[in-house]
């Protein structure tokens, strides 16, 4: 099995997920990843900072996202968490760090070879920039239909 492949896992996938704040999503988010054995103790601390200096937002159409990521040094396996919000959670616009973007939908990456981040994060970006693609995510019942709909792109 390639590497991309095992980038998504069911128990990676949360609907209806509940979250305070940034720091609470990304926090709580991380320590799934950590326990599940994916990534650092220093992967928290790590995504926290990087989010301050390089926001990840995005005013995408239809649904708003934020895809958190930090270096590589933090993580042990590669994966990607897809968390669908029940509220909106507000994170700085990836670019400027200006704007509010409400997040609807998080794609928390967790990239073991930095030289394949730039590739995921690319394919996450043609998924992106495709409206009915994230309606599609954003409207899944199941695990199994986000999971569908990303392997098209990512796989």
């Amino acid at each position: 099995m390639d590497e991309r492949e095992e980038l998504l896992h069911e128990d990676l996938i949360f609907i209806n997920y509940e979250a305070q704040s940034k720091e609470d999503l990304l926090k709580k988010l991380s320590q799934v990843l950590r326990e599940k054995g994916y990534v650092k103790d220093s992967y928290t601390e790590g995504i926290l900072q990087r989010e301050v200096i390089y926001p990840t937002g995005l005013n995408t159409e239809a649904i708003k996202v934020a895809i958190p990521h930090t270096d590589a040094v933090h993580v042990n396996k590669s994966t990607i968490l897809v968390a669908v919000l029940n509220n909106t959670v507000t994170f700085k616009e990836m670019g400027n760090g200006i704007n509010d973007v409400d997040a609807n939908l998080i794609f928390m990456l967790a990239i073991k070879n930095p030289n394949s981040q730039v590739a995921t994060l690319s394919k996450l970006m043609s998924i992106l920039s495709n409206k009915e693609r994230l309606l599609s995510i954003y409207n899944s019942k199941t695990e199994k239909e986000v999971i569908n709909v990303l392997s098209q792109v990512l796989n």
